[in-house]
């Protein structure tokens, strides 16, 4: 099972990755057409992102005892959304053995760095900065 979350994760995170980049280089996000922006399906999709984003940071508020990391997760999932739930789902499988029990996965255990969320944050506003001034 850790193997196809392995597996799993990588996929979200990579397709995420890659279909942002696109469409990142079709159109800048804030020069999305306003009759696109104020569509009532937008809206109901980013609802329904962030109402997702929401409970799996609910589960990830569980896991985490830091309250540093579960301030920087909240930015991170706000910000990154999917991405940065692969990111934090990677990060706790692959510090589990491939043998490892669903319990394992789902339970409070080892907490994961504030440190990657922080420079999920770091890289995001990097790169937007950079994009911003192109």
């Amino acid at each position: 099972m850790i193997l196809a979350l392995r597996l799993f994760f990588l996929v979200v995170l990579g397709s995420m990755l890659a279909v942002t980049s696109w469409a990142g280089l079709q159109v800048p996000l804030w020069a999305i057409p306003p009759d696109v922006g104020g569509h009532p399906w937008f809206v109901a999709t980013l609802f329904d992102a962030y109402w997702g984003f929401f409970t799996f940071y609910a589960w990830l508020f569980y896991k985490e005892t830091s309250w540093l990391a579960r301030v920087l997760w909240f930015v991170a999932l706000v910000l990154l959304g999917n991405i940065g739930m692969a990111a934090y789902g990677l990060a706790v499988v692959f510090r589990l053995p491939l043998d490892a029990e669903p319990a394992q996965v789902l339970l409070r255990g080892k907490p994961v760095s504030p440190l990657l969320p922080g420079g999920l944050i770091a890289a995001l506003l990097l790169i937007s900065a950079v994009a911003a001034a192109t």
